[in-house]
């Protein structure tokens, strides 16, 4: 696992395959190996997993919630404490969220104007005010190494005028965002391009916000209600309008499929819930495509999920065990199949960056879908 000492933010891409490319973010506290997959830590934890866990399985960066950490403990409780690293014992990057999609998704009551969001606690329904500003505060208390602009995500499908508004406010508050950036040497910010599901819109919101000089850019507001074309459809749209010497993060994305199929267009970070949240329900995730321990077919199946993986997780329990924990509600089974799911996530990024730097990123692809299909039985 690379382990650098820089004491600055940098980006290096070592190797392409047509629109694919793998290379290595690099900051004081470790280096970021890409294509990468962030697990997704909401409240300072990867939920059902120790952080030793996440980082054996590969993991380089973790992401932090700024909504969630800012209602319970707060941010200035983290800081006080030694900040987000110290706090969760993960001692390697963390990029943080800027809080704009659980305030449009979790708040009770909400009001949103130029200046930011005033909303109620999902938790207790006390009052809080949100702004590019505060948003970027909380991060910097956090201390973050990646912090996120503040925006306003809109849920696909909307109409193209309220797409144009959406964006047109988050592009003045990431120039605010921008300037209210207190970053110590080493951190970043990224931008967020919006724009819904209307090319003409993202296009000029990736170009203003590469105008903006931004450490790296998101993609945001997609994976969120849409048909995966249309999330691949804009990404093409985007891609040649995001600068070439820039990480480019793909916000909240998502399965397997949607992973390779995006990294096939030139996109270098993710993070998504869902092998988190899968395992938690009883899916897994394989290299033969998605098992469903619920299904009562496991009862009495002896095998493992996939007796040639690294995981233990996978190689040693049978599935007939696991479908046992995941129908008793047993917390060991939430903690085996997240495992599973997170180990599945970090090798199938580990592949897809060994193919690109061997030139053989389609073979990859293809293969890869191949065993899906085919499955196991």
């Amino acid at each position: 696992m690379l382990v650098t000492s820089t004491d600055r933010f940098s980006f290096a891409v070592h190797a392409r395959d047509g629109a694919a490319r793998t290379g290595v973010i690099s900051m004081p506290r470790g280096d970021i190996r890409t294509p990468a997959f962030m697990p997704v830590g909401t409240a300072a934890t990867v939920k059902a997993m120790y952080t030793d866990q996440v980082r054996e399985l590969g993991a380089d960066v973790v992401l932090g919630n700024t909504y969630h950490l800012m209602l319970r403990p707060s941010a200035e409780r983290v800081a006080e404490l030694g900040g987000l690293h110290k706090f969760m014992n993960w001692p390697h990057p963390i990029l943080t969220d800027s809080g704009g999609f659980q305030v449009m998704s979790l708040s009770k009551l909400r009001n949103l104007n130029e200046n930011g969001v005033t909303f109620q606690s999902h938790i207790d329904g006390a009052r809080h005010v949100l702004t590019p500003e505060r948003s970027m505060e909380i991060q910097s208390l956090l201390g973050s190494d990646i912090q996120m602009q503040f925006d306003e995500c809109v849920k696909l499908p909307c109409s193209d005028a309220e797409a144009e508004r959406a964006m047109r406010l988050s592009l003045r508050w990431a120039e605010r965002s921008r300037k209210a950036f207190a970053g110590k040497p080493g951190q970043t910010t990224f931008g967020i391009v919006q724009g819904g599901a209307v090319p003409a819109l993202r296009i000029e919101s990736a170009k203003a916000l590469a105008d903006m000089d931004f450490g790296g850019l998101a993609i945001g507001g997609l994976a969120v209600g849409e048909p995966q074309d249309v999330m691949l459809a804009m990404i093409d749209v985007v891609e040649p309008h995001l600068p070439q010497n820039k990480p480019r993060y793909l916000m909240g994305v998502g399965t397997p499929d949607d992973l390779i199929e995006s990294v096939s267009r030139g996109v270098d970070m993710f993070d998504c819930v869902m092998p988190t949240r899968a395992g938690r329900h009883g899916l897994a995730y394989s290299r033969f495509g998605k098992i469903n321990l619920r299904n009562a077919k496991h009862a009495s199946d002896p095998r493992p999920l996939d007796p040639d993986s690294t995981c233990p997780a996978a190689r040693d329990y049978s599935r007939a065990y696991l479908h046992h924990l995941v129908r008793s509600g047993e917390i060991l089974g939430m903690m085996l199949l997240t495992w599973v799911n997170l180990a599945y996530y970090q090798d199938l990024m580990a592949g897809m960056r060994a193919a690109i730097a061997e030139g053989r990123f389609q073979d990859f692809k293809y293969s890869v879908k191949e065993a899906w299909q085919r499955g196991d039985l």
